[in-house]
């Protein structure tokens, strides 16, 4: 697979709340969907927080106050479009910065009849170099997955 070929991972879910809920349960309840095994510190998460603003950092940390940021918030659109850096390797550990960061683009469209569709899309992988094509397989599967599984669970 050439890095021109790394296919983004798009998953989706309707919730049953307007957009603007949908944004801020996304961006301001993390703690309440994220999944407990993504985790990026070697010690147990006692909290998880967004920055409101492009330019903000979306972050983890432990009861000692050690922080491991997630990434960059690169767009803040509410309540339609967020995008994010990601700061993982090919193996799930944290990168230092951005430089080798691939993107994870949220949409929140109105449905007809009511609710949201949010969509979350894993781009840029091909930033992963090597590693790519493994985070690629690990990514992909049926929608919503597990993280939009347990978002949609908070976003009513």
């Amino acid at each position: 697979m050439t890095s021109q070929a790394i296919p983004d991972v798009r998953k989706s879910v309707v919730v049953p709340v307007p957009p603007a809920d949908a944004f801020r349960a996304f961006t301001e309840r993390l703690a309440d969907w994220w999944p407990p095994s993504h985790v990026l510190l070697t010690t147990p998460r006692t909290g998880l927080a967004m920055e409101p603003r492009a330019g903000g950092r979306y972050y983890e940390w432990d009861a000692e106050g050690q922080e491991v940021d997630w990434g960059r918030v690169l767009t803040w659109e509410p309540p339609h479009r967020l995008l994010l850096t990601w700061r993982v390797d090919g193996s799930f550990r944290p990168l230092p910065d951005d430089e080798g960061a691939s993107e994870i683009e949220v949409l929140f469209t109105p449905e007809p009849g009511g609710g949201t569709r949010v969509e979350l899309a894993h781009i840029r992988l091909d930033r992963l170099g090597a590693d790519a094509e493994r985070i690629v397989k690990a990514l992909d599967g049926p929608s919503p997955g597990e993280t939009l599984a347990r978002f949609a669970e908070v976003a009513r």
